[in-house]
């Protein structure tokens, strides 16, 4: 089991991601393997090493026989290659995934629909090769998490099947709806659409490194030199760090001061936060400046959400501006066991740590659907379910 960080400094592209994901240790023999039962042929992988700006890396290149036949493939088309060829457990669904993505961003750009889309990049031999390859590799080094760094998206043209296109490519930038960008000091196409598919479709957020033992370090190598530094993404792989307890993790901490608004409005904002994606929202009364009372609106987000979750807070709020920092959690492990009362079924909220059960609570919104259905107060759902499961926990004996 491994979590895997992107580290897209200089942007990202499949053949670059394959090749570090090659260059940390992944099974180049067995990825040929699995490479060789897909249905595509006319191209040859080559994978050797190259110096960007001082920096070792490894470079996978698919090289095109350009004396072969080559046909523009269809989304159809690519997923039943894919499912014709014999990749590790996972892999074929994941490579689904992204072309997937990638065609609905395609399709999006062009007014098309997906199984309309004409492949031309998409459909090419070496994407299939890329990202089929990167899905392997992520299987075959025990791939369970993946997170990537906010990826750099460069400037000026590109030349595409279309003609002359800006960088970043229309297709890339459909991809990052609701994803951040990063800015970069290298001039051209830093993400590609086929690097850009991968880690939206893959990774489960985008921001800093995790807590992590560090296990393997790659580096891979695009097609080009950079000019002000190395034209490479890094992954790196190892165990997650716990930190603390039975779990931990790292989320978004959000803040806005508010002096003008009502109660009303500020409980329809809560309810807003929470509904864009906010794991938690409460409103802290405090003293702003001038002796003015108000409320600091406060929540935590998960990456892949604080985007949606800031715009909840500007469009529901009357803030000009909100603070954020990234925050580290230790959590319970939790689960929820269902108990039988005179209501009816409803279920606890139990957190342990280790073996060790620590907090039980029922679930408010059981307890709640409960007491409207038999015309009871909350309260009373509440102490039958609580009694309910100190029976039940009794009888299996507090474990």
């Amino acid at each position: 089991m491994s979590l895997i960080y992107v580290d897209a400094f200089a942007g990202a592209a499949g053949d670059m991601l394959l090749g570090a994901l090659l260059d940390a240790g992944a099974d180049e023999a067995a990825l040929r393997r699995h490479l060789a039962t897909l249905g595509v042929s006319g191209y040859e992988l080559v994978v050797h090493h190259e110096v960007r700006h001082g920096l070792r890396a490894s470079r996978a290149e698919v090289r095109l026989d350009h004396h072969a036949h080559h046909v523009h493939r269809g989304l159809g088309d690519v997923h039943a290659i894919l499912d014709g060829g014999d990749l590790p457990a996972g892999a074929a669904e994941k490579a689904k995934a992204v072309f997937r993505r990638l065609a609905e961003a395609e399709a999006t750009v062009h007014g098309t629909t997906t199984e309309e889309v004409h492949f031309h990049e998409v459909g090419a031999v070496d994407a299939i090769v890329d990202i089929a390859g990167v899905c392997t590799c992520l299987a075959l080094v025990g791939a369970t998490r993946i997170v990537s760094s906010p990826l750099p998206m460069g400037s000026g043209y590109v030349d595409a099947a279309h003609g002359r296109l800006p960088v970043p490519a229309p297709a890339v930038v459909e991809l990052m709806r609701g994803f951040p960008t990063a800015e970069c000091v290298e001039t051209g196409e830093r993400t590609t659409p086929t690097g850009a598919a991968i880690l939206v479709t893959l990774a489960e957020g985008f921001g800093p490194m995790p807590a992590m033992v560090v296990e393997a370090v790659g580096y891979g190598a695009g097609g080009r030199q950079g000019e002000h530094m190395p034209n490479c993404v890094r992954v790196t792989i190892g165990a997650e760090r716990n930190t603390g307890g039975e779990g931990g993790d790292a989320v978004w901490l959000l803040e806005a001061n508010i002096d003008d608004a009502t109660g009303e409005t500020l409980g329809a904002a809560a309810e807003a936060i929470l509904a864009a994606g906010a794991r938690d929202v409460w409103l802290t009364p405090a003293t702003m400046k001038k002796g003015r009372p108000g409320v600091v609106v406060g929540c935590l987000a998960d990456e892949a959400r604080r985007a949606d979750v800031e715009t909840a807070v500007f469009e529901h709020t009357t803030t000009f501006g909100l603070r954020r920092q990234r925050v580290e959690r230790t959590t319970l492990a939790r689960e929820h066991v269902e108990v039988e009362t005179v209501y009816g079924a409803a279920r606890m909220k139990v957190g342990r740590r280790g073996r060790e059960i620590v907090t039980a609570s029922p679930e408010y919104a059981d307890c709640a659907a409960l007491a409207e259905a038999h015309g009871v107060a909350v309260r009373k759902v509440y102490d039958g379910v609580r009694t309910a499961w100190l029976a039940l926990d009794g009888a299996r004996g507090g474990s």
